[in-house]
């Protein structure tokens, strides 16, 4: 949290590196992960829009098989593809502590963790609901693919993966996205409005691949993550947010598609 002490602060030196450095380190953070995840959402909604029949006449799917038919390969695939997705993350803590900082400086350790997770359940609770809502509405005018949470085979290991993959997503994410980039931006005289907006939008960017619903859904998602990161000066409840949110995503429609007739399948 801000204001405390900080147990790496005497190992490192305090001096500010220059503003190229700054900028470069972002761009390449961005381009190992999320601005690289972005560019590649926004080629695949072309190839979506410029496909023949609607957007809702064609799927997303997010946890599929890689290795159909062979589960164990396909566990390993799973893990793997879990871990190298969290390396950035590393990457932003080597280059915290570098600075003379550590991941507490952007409310990512364990500080406050009835807080983080108080405040991340009532997020959930709110955006959760609002968030389904939102998405039948732009999927049945057309705006949106059919987003498929999971395709896993029925194997025992199915909702770890899940439950790890939502984990995953969410420490990306709010990490990069929220505490990592508005730190940078702020250090290159970024105006607060300015660098809300590029979060935000960035956060939109990589939903591309699920239509135009995805990226404004999360676009306006964004602006009200960083306002409580502003407000709280942690991401530890967007973090909880983010993953129970996942978790209801990906769960859920495990055990619902098929079974109920509001929630659409492929």
């Amino acid at each position: 949290m801000q204001g405390e002490a900080d147990p790496l602060a005497d190992s490192f030196p305090r001096e500010r590196p220059a503003r190229r450095i700054l900028r470069d380190e972002t761009l390449l953070v961005l381009a190992l992960s999320l601005g690289a995840s972005g560019v590649s959402a926004l080629i695949s909604f072309v190839g979506s829009v410029t496909k023949p029949g609607g957007l809702k006449d064609q799927a997303a799917t997010l946890n599929a098989s890689a290795a159909p038919g062979r589960p164990w390969l396909d566990l390993a695939w799973q893990l793997f593809g879990i871990a190298s997705a969290l390396v950035p993350v590393a990457l932003v803590a080597h280059l915290l502590m570098r600075e003379g900082r550590s991941m507490r400086t952007i409310g990512f350790d364990r500080g406050r963790p009835w807080f983080d997770l108080g405040r991340g359940a009532g997020i959930a609770a709110v955006i959760g609901s609002t968030g389904i809502a939102f998405y039948l509405a732009v999927r049945e005018l057309g705006f949106n693919l059919t987003v498929v949470p999971e395709a896993l085979p029925d194997v025992w290991w199915k909702y770890p993966v899940l439950i790890l993959s939502a984990l995953q997503n969410a420490v990306l994410e709010e990490v990069i996205v929220v505490g990592y980039l508005l730190r940078r931006l702020g250090q290159l005289g970024w105006t607060p409005g300015a660098a809300l907006v590029a979060s935000s939008v960035l956060r939109g960017s990589y939903h591309l691949y699920q239509g135009i619903g995805g990226f404004l859904g999360n676009m306006v998602m964004g602006v009200v993550f960083v306002l409580l990161y502003r407000r709280w000066g942690r991401v530890g409840p967007l973090v909880v947010a983010h993953t129970l949110l996942d978790i209801g995503a990906f769960v859920g429609y495990a055990l619902l598609a098929g079974r109920v007739d509001w929630l659409p399948t492929a």
